[in-house]
């Protein structure tokens, strides 16, 4: 093995997979792209995060919700292309022919072109780390969706797919304890 950057580190292990999350500041919707998210436990809580150099931020604090949309493969360039704008200049939905649609719980849009929405609730900000903790209060899948893999970033502007669902579940539960 070679000796790499330390600080390239995170591109070993980056989080997946990529996501669009919507605000609403009463105002404007908007998206932001995020590669650094993470799923708390077997619950429906998140942790994303991003801080007061991003536009959406504002949003967050001050509305308290967001919601997080989980794009396929197909929404590439759109992914690509939300990250690399700001909503202070870009009606995002707009130039990148997403589609708003209204939520039942939270101000912020879901996206209808991707595989998955998820409602949330800021529960926490992390200010000193730049996390948001999120809890999710409904979510939907769009199950008749052709494409379904999802993307990862890599952290270096390269990507990596989903690839084929491989099910170990029964293997998994012959070695749980009963009663789990």
């Amino acid at each position: 093995m070679q000796t790499m950057p330390i600080s390239r580190a995170f591109t070993l292990i980056e989080s997946g997979p990529v996501v669009l999350v919507t605000t609403c500041d009463g105002l404007k919707n908007n998206i932001m792209t995020i590669s650094w998210t993470m799923v708390m436990d077997f619950t429906p809580r998140f942790a994303i995060t991003t801080g007061p150099w991003n536009y959406s931020y504002h949003a967050i604090e001050s509305t308290k919700e967001c919601v997080i949309a989980i794009p396929t493969l197909d929404l590439i360039d759109q992914v690509v292309g939300v990250g690399i704008c700001t909503g202070a200049e870009t009606d995002k939905f707009a130039k990148f022919g997403l589609t708003p649609m209204k939520g039942m719980h939270v101000g912020a849009p879901l996206i209808k072109e991707c595989l998955a929405n998820i409602e949330c609730r800021v529960i926490d900000l992390v200010e000193k780390h730049n996390i948001v903790i999120l809890e999710g209060v409904e979510a939907y899948f769009d199950g008749d969706r052709v494409e379904q893999r999802t993307l990862h970033a890599v952290g270096d502007g390269t990507f990596i797919v989903d690839g084929n669902r491989l099910d170990r579940r029964e293997l998994m539960r012959s070695k749980l304890p009963t009663g789990i």
